[in-house]
């Protein structure tokens, strides 16, 4: 895990995809690093620093979700992005807010899961190549005879229980294909091979079952059900490699260290903070100072039990987020107020900040169009005076009409290249230049009209 960035450093590379917002970024990179120096303090120290939540104040589409993302991305950490809307307080039908806790820990599992896979790549892709060269010159099948009614009953599920055996032919014959097949000449061969499906036990799914862990429960009592599926070996082999790095990989030892990343590093991003405050609420919904009030003790630090074991939250790093334009942070019941002890106010986008938005991200939107369009064989590029153009329009639709942040610039580029997108396909090796004019053309009379404009951009 990548867990030793500086601050600088964060910043320096949200920088490259995130423009603007220095204050945020700062605020987030000093919490990050701050954890990685509680992990340098003595256990009795350690325990007494909890992380310093962050509560984010601002528009939609002006880098809230993005600086936090990415941020966890680059450090390493587990994150989970909630909306605090989708809760509801205890005695009523709906999400509960102890699942935030527990899709933190799936995402946990999965980035230690993943780690641990790379370990044992080269492992697991022999045992592969060796699964595949038996597919590829198989022994023959004699099946294996049983007095047990319980394996009777489970080769009737589907269970394979038949035992191979190799002729002295059939061993020379894997030893040619061996050489064959680490050397890429067997690659577009097909195999049929057993692939696990899904299931639901008992083909029902209760309220809170997947949640609560009593799924997998069931899973582990129900016999694995396999249909044989026939593809190339290059595809057949990621199956069998993941199959077989699962195998050597310690179930019980991953989910212990997940459940420890989680604690220790996991980010929970709870959006839409606003939309539970008293001066925002609406008629017909549940309470929201309700719903405050369970997600207080899970802030506070609390254990919850998941399926991969029992969890402290006290030192997972909560970062709320809310545009805050009905009701205000102090709105908040007081005590999840002093949970959110660092407040960062988000600045509005300017037509300077669009432009660079569009200009300056090594995976800018307009990049993004550029290699779309690349696959059909055509060119196109972006005047300097059409990028300034795009991004006038971008913050006046914004100013004009509700303002969503960056996101206006897909709603804007989308309606600018819809008739290239659309023709692309007739257009091989052309090249388009998208000028201030090309830009007015398509996009000013939606500008002149407020109504439309409201409708498509």
């Amino acid at each position: 895990m990548k867990q030793n960035l500086t601050p600088r450093e964060i910043t320096s590379r949200l920088d490259e995809d995130i423009i603007g917002q220095d204050e945020a970024k700062k605020k987030v990179a000093i919490a990050m690093r701050n954890r990685f120096r509680r992990m340098m303090l003595e256990d009795d120290l350690r325990d007494e620093v909890i992380p310093k939540n962050i509560l984010m104040i601002g528009p939609t589409g002006v880098g809230k979700t993005e600086i936090a993302r990415r941020m966890a991305k680059l450090t390493g950490a587990p994150f989970t992005k909630v909306e605090a809307t989708k809760f509801t307080e205890v005695g009523y039908v709906g999400r509960d807010v102890e699942s935030m806790v527990r899709d933190l820990v799936q995402a946990s599992v999965k980035l230690v899961k993943d780690e641990k896979m790379v370990l044992v790549k080269e492992d697991a892709e022999d045992l592969a190549n060796e699964r595949l060269i038996a597919l590829l010159a198989p022994g023959f099948k004699k099946e294996k005879t049983t007095t047990n009614p319980f394996e009777a009953l489970m080769n009737q599920q589907g269970a394979d229980d038949s035992e191979e055996e190799v002729t002295p032919e059939v061993r020379d014959k894997r030893r040619s294909l061996r050489s064959k097949l680490l050397n890429g000449y067997l690659e577009d061969e097909e195999v049929s091979i057993e692939v696990q499906e899904e299931q639901n036990p008992m083909g029902m799914m209760m309220p809170g079952m997947e949640e609560s862990g009593m799924q997998d429960m069931f899973k582990q009592f129900m016999p694995k059900k396999k249909h044989k599926r026939t593809m190339p070996v290059k595809k057949a082999r990621e199956y069998l490699i993941r199959e077989e790095a699962e195998k050597i990989i310690d179930t019980d030892n991953v989910n212990d260290e997940a459940i420890n990343l989680a604690e220790t590093m996991g980010i929970i991003f709870i959006d839409e903070m606003d939309k539970i405050a008293k001066g925002g609420q609406n008629s017909g919904d549940v309470s929201r100072e309700g719903v405050q009030r369970d997600i207080l003790p899970i802030v506070e630090g609390s254990r919850v039990q998941t399926k991969y074991g029992s969890i402290d939250t006290e030192h997972i790093l909560f970062i709320g987020a809310g545009a805050f334009h009905v009701s205000k942070p102090s709105d908040l019941i007081p005590e999840l107020q002093g949970r959110f002890p660092i407040r960062v106010e988000l600045d509005k986008l300017t037509a300077e900040d669009f432009e660079k938005i569009l200009k300056e991200p090594k995976r800018s939107l307009i990049r993004q169009y550029e290699a779309l369009l690349q696959t059909e064989e055509v060119a196109i590029s972006f005047t300097d005076e059409a990028i300034a153009e795009l991004a006038k329009t971008a913050h006046q639709v914004n100013t004009d009409t509700d303002d969503i942040g960056a996101r206006r610039l897909h709603t804007i580029l989308e309606t600018l290249l819809e008739e290239l997108l659309f023709e692309a396909s007739n257009m091989q090796g052309a090249h388009v230049e998208i000028t201030e004019q090309y830009v007015n053309s398509k996009l000013s009379h939606i500008q002149k009209d407020e109504k439309l404009s409201q409708f498509i951009l």
